[in-house]
């Protein structure tokens, strides 16, 4: 593999390389990277691939390597600390976080990076690290009097001196969107990439290269706007009235045009979770007249900074916490993309209605990501390497061309150099009801009773919906007393810290636990898989993407929905063997792998591990030392 990207490196082009868990890939594209003296951008698809290249990866290069360069990690502005808008908090003596602001303060005065992934200790979700981050919205840019010691600046400063810049997907499909809007980028430029876990690229790009219009936006437009005219930078009380009025009717505005969203897309007694939206909707014509409200009180408030004359601040005056045309121009961002939304008229778009959690959330994303990737990644640069553990289907490349734009490249193809003969079993159980009966549920947990009972815990259990997941650890519960986690209830990383370090336990999970996740050792001897991952038809852009495929007359099924569930289940049965000394039972419980003719097509792809169909045997492949 380092030598056909060394190849790449050398003459440009695409080279797509597909190499399973344990060959070693990321130093056989960092080792090349490095010896041929270019800058190169390596993006990851998780935040803990980047940090466990820089800080374990590049570091052994650098001993071991007889060749001098430099290597710095890019995240999202949202993960670094901002000094000023801490200084801000710090000068108000914020109360209500006595307990957090001192850790913070503490560790600003010693951090290098600015990176929150610093601060073990600060929960994942905790809502006071959004009024110290560096946000785009926030930022002063040069006027800010800590410029200078900025940790973005910085970042930047040192990617743009590094031979390696290693960033994530999320913020190489952001940098891309900042530069196709032509707001200026933040990744130096780079002629040569190489994009990890490269099956994950389509999914972030989708995510990036849309539009959303919420509630959380609006609500935090609302507050970053009060937080300016309380920091003393409005010269007259008329005009703070004028703009709190403004203010005001913008909350209300907001609040009307989501409950009435909310009131249209509504199934029975709750909202589901996402709702198309068409342009023939008989609700959307009410719905735009409510949003005109929401789209005037944007103008006004925008209106009204522009008008404004900032107060005159000398050097012993704080700045205030944004700029004042940077805060309006976001107004006229909201207005466009609302309106935008509403028109449902670009046939590239699927729109829809996301109700999560407290927020709802309007959105357009593109259903096909393949020329934005083409162009904006593929072509800008002189020499892509894309690789992943899974890329092929039916042993060729050519799905993942297709999604990701590609239309030449040199191919190559690894495989793991684990024993899954000695190292692993695939559990197919002999009788279970089709997975849309309403039998199935019950029929699985007995399934997951009995394999848990001979693994002894020590088990992922992945699901493909939070329903069959809650159905099936009751039965477990009431039948075993290992320790049970279960997503949602803890932050990700704290649930696998908390299975890693307690014995025999067991993790009940769905879509965000299939992938990215690595657990050595005898902690996890036992992958279950509930059913297929196939996605489900009635997410829109799953709805979408099917429709254009049959509307070009291709097969939507054999050409979209298998092949990416394929991928999928890689991905979910990839999380058991992670090292040479592994061992464990993958199973598999959706019948349709043995009684479908599609289903050939999954166990053709899934890890070479001895099949079989008896309990016996795997109670006998446990008791094997």
């Amino acid at each position: 593999m380092a030598t056909r990207v060394a190849d790449v490196f050398e003459h440009g082009g695409v080279l797509l390389a597909e190499a399973g868990t344990g060959t070693g890939k990321t130093l056989a594209y960092l080792v090349p990277a490095i010896l041929s003296r270019q800058r190169v951008l390596v993006s990851t698809g998780t935040k803990n691939l980047q940090e466990q290249i820089y800080f374990k990866d590049i570091p052994t290069l650098q001993r071991a390597l007889d060749v001098p360069f430099t290597a710095t990690y890019m995240k999202g502005r949202a993960n670094y600390l901002c000094l000023h808008r801490l200084d801000q908090l710090k000068d108000k003596g914020a109360a209500a976080h006595d307990v957090f602001l001192p850790m913070v303060s503490a560790w600003a005065a010693q951090t290098d990076t600015g990176d929150r992934a610093e601060l073990s200790d600060l929960p994942e979700d905790l809502p006071f690290w959004n009024e110290v981050s560096a946000t785009a919205e926030s930022c002063l840019g040069s006027d800010c009097p800590r410029f200078d010691e900025c940790f973005v600046t910085r970042m930047r400063q040192r990617a743009a001196s590094s031979d390696v810049v290693i960033v994530n997907h999320h913020l190489l499909c952001a940098d891309a969107a900042v530069r196709q809007n032509a707001y200026g980028e933040v990744i130096p430029a780079c002629a040569y990439a190489v994009v990890d876990e490269a099956h994950q690229l389509e999914d972030v790009a989708t995510q990036y290269f849309g539009f959303s219009v919420s509630t959380y936006r609006l609500e935090d437009y609302a507050r970053d706007v009060e937080r300016f005219m309380r920091s003393g930078a409005v010269a007259t009380r008329e005009a703070q009235d004028e703009l709190q009025k403004g203010v005001d009717r913008l909350r209300d505005h907001a609040r009307a045009f989501f409950t009435e969203l909310a009131f249209a897309h509504r199934t029975g007694e709750r909202p589901r979770g996402e709702e198309r939206v068409r342009a023939t909707d008989a609700s959307l014509s009410h719905t735009r007249e409510v949003a005109a409200y929401l789209a005037g009180s944007l103008d006004v408030v925008e209106a009204s900074l522009a008008l404004l004359k900032p107060t005159d601040h000398d050097e012993n005056t704080p700045k205030p916490p944004f700029d004042i045309s940077a805060l309006a121009r976001r107004a006229g961002e909201i207005r466009d993309e609302l309106r935008f939304l509403l028109r449902v008229g670009d046939p590239a778009y699927v729109y829809f209605v996301e109700f999560r959690g407290k927020g709802i959330f309007l959105r357009a994303s593109p259903i096909d990501v393949s020329e934005i990737i083409r162009d904006l990644l593929l072509d800008r640069m002189q020499g892509t390497v894309l690789t992943s553990a899974t890329l092929t289907v039916d042993n060729a490349f050519d799905y993942v061309k297709g999604r990701l734009g590609i239309t030449e490249a040199e191919e190559v193809r690894l495989a793991s150099e684990f024993d899954y003969e000695r190292q692993a079993l695939l559990y197919l159980p002999p009788r279970m009801p089709d997975p849309r009966e309403p039998s199935f549920t019950m029929a699985a947990g007995k399934q997951v009773i009995e394999l848990l009972k001979r693994s002894q815990g020590r088990a992922f259990v992945l699901f493909t919906s939070y329903a069959s997941l809650r159905a099936v650890q009751a039965i477990a519960e009431m039948a075993l007393d290992y320790p049970m986690f279960v997503q949602g209830t803890a932050p990700r990383s704290q649930l696998l810290q908390q299975f890693r370090e307690t014995p025999h336990s067991v993790l009940f999970a769905t879509s965000s636990f299939w992938q990215g996740v690595d657990v050595a050792g005898d902690a996890l001897s036992c992958v279950i898989v509930d059913k297929l991952p196939f996605a489900s038809p009635a997410d829109p852009i799953t709805a979408a993407r099917i429709e254009a495929i049959r509307a070009r007359g291709g097969e939507p099924f054999g050409e979209y929905q298998v092949p990416l569930a394929i991928l999928t289940l890689q991905q979910g049965l990839g999380r058991l063997i992670r090292h040479r000394r592994d061992r464990g039972v993958l199973a598999v419980l959706d019948p349709r792998l043995q009684t479908k003719g599609y289903g050939r097509r999954f166990l053709a792809s899934v890890p070479p591990a001895p099949v079989v169909r008896d309990l016996d045997a795997v109670d006998a492949f446990f008791t094997i030392v």
